[in-house]
């Protein structure tokens, strides 16, 4: 990586969390965290506040009773994976003195410091951390809503969907076309579509040779944009007659206008096609419950120092659904914000000044069975924003060689069992 030795940014991860400062207390006095959502951050939070001061009450609200990580969830779709791969539960919790509720959080109210659950319940809290993920913008495109995913998946929250893509692109005839659309930045996972497409586009060249995959992306440019080409071409046989897979920029007509679920169309600005597996993912915006604290973008703004909401006092919002400056919607960003998080929300609770922080974030991308590739970055909070900290930042060299490649795959499963296992061992 540029300016950035593999060894140098994993040890600057590795010490995260003591930069983050955690302080061990023994109060007698039970002070009540309630977590919404049990994700890559949400977890992540709740330990670590157990960790910080075991005489804080923790609780995380969790709609289901498994989940199934979107991060190496591609793998599954293109069939190098299984879904219980990916499919996990929260049983462990109970080892860190973690109350879980299993129920959906239907609404916060910051006076009363509560948050009611579907059903009429409700649980008080002393500092509240939000950690709802993504939801759908339903209304952005013509034709197209959330009745119509068993037959149109999104796949971009993982479980059923994941599935029912992925059985989709079994049941094609060889020689069909699948079409994945992208939508506007930002979306959770920004290198995800292209990965997904290239996986897809491994299945075809495996089982179905004659078909092809059809990239239609609202944006001009894309993460790792020159490392996924290269890959592309390598292995797919990219700008060729017989390429596996086609992007097609909004220049060329790639914005998504409308979608005919019935004849199995989508309508850009200037054309229409026909395939037989659509993947359309939808605009997205911060969890359906964080919606009071978004502002006109759709995401939450933050303190991006502490992650305490810009628009109610005592509520952190970490992952996905904040605005968390320069760093990426992924799931090494939400792990790494729920450790400063923790340490903001403990500070707070015990009115001592929190230590200031460093975040990171490493995103690999599997081009192919032996291609991976990866862009890392170290943060620091700088005027008030998150940035990238001069020097602290890279991605794979593009004159990689094919033991490189394959390494990054290896690098890519580590990290996965890495987050996993802190999450829910």
């Amino acid at each position: 990586m540029a300016n950035l030795t593999r060894r140098t940014f994993l040890a600057l991860g590795a010490a995260t969390a003591g930069t983050v400062g955690f302080y061990t207390f023994t109060s007698k006095i039970k002070q009540q965290v309630v977590i919404i959502g049990g994700g890559a951050s949400g977890i992540v939070a709740a330990k670590y506040i157990r960790k910080a001061d075991p005489n804080i009450a923790v609780t995380i609200i969790e709609q289901n009773q498994h989940y199934y990580t979107c991060f190496m969830s591609n793998e599954v779709i293109g069939g190098s994976r299984t879904i219980e791969s990916i499919k996990y539960d929260y049983a462990n919790l109970k080892n860190y003195d973690i109350n879980i509720v299993y129920a959906q959080a239907s609404g916060i109210e910051p006076n009363a410091k509560q948050v009611l659950l579907q059903g009429g319940d409700s649980l008080s809290y002393d500092r509240l951390i939000v950690s709802p993920g993504i939801s759908f913008d339903w209304n952005a495109i013509d034709g197209y809503d959330e009745t119509m995913v068993d037959k149109i998946p999104h796949a971009w929250q993982a479980g059923s969907q994941t599935i029912v893509l992925q059985k989709q692109l079994q049941a094609m005839n060889d020689g069909d076309k699948v079409i994945i659309t992208i939508p506007p930045k930002p979306f959770r996972c920004p290198p995800g579509p292209y990965e997904r497409a290239s996986l897809i586009a491994q299945y075809l060249k495996r089982n179905k040779p004659k078909s092809k995959v059809l990239i239609f992306d609202s944006n001009q440019t894309f993460a790792k944009q020159d490392l996924f080409m290269q890959g592309w071409e390598q292995l797919y046989g990219y700008r060729t007659e017989n390429s596996l897979l086609e992007w097609i920029p909004p220049d060329r007509g790639g914005k998504l206008v409308a979608v005919d679920a019935k004849t199995m169309t989508i309508h850009t600005e200037d054309s229409e096609h026909t395939a037989a597996v659509l993947n359309i993912i939808p605009p997205q915006q911060a969890g359906q419950i964080a919606i009071d604290l978004t502002d006109a973008s759709g995401w939450c703004p933050i303190n991006q120092r502490t992650f305490e909401s810009s628009l109610q006092q005592d509520i952190y919002v970490i992952g996905d659904a904040c605005i968390a400056g320069v760093m990426p919607k992924s799931a090494y960003s939400a792990n790494s914000q729920a450790k400063v998080c923790a340490q903001a929300v403990t500070a707070s609770l015990r009115g001592v000044e929190m230590v200031n922080p460093t975040l990171v974030n490493t995103c690999y991308s599997i081009v192919g069975d032996e291609f991976g590739i990866s862009v890392s970055g170290v943060y620091r909070v700088q005027n008030g924003k998150i940035q990238v900290s001069q020097g602290a930042s890279g991605s794979s060299p593009i004159l990689a060689s094919a033991d490189y490649r394959k390494s990054e795959v290896a690098y890519a499963h580590s990290l996965y069992d890495n987050i996993t296992h802190e999450m829910f061992d």
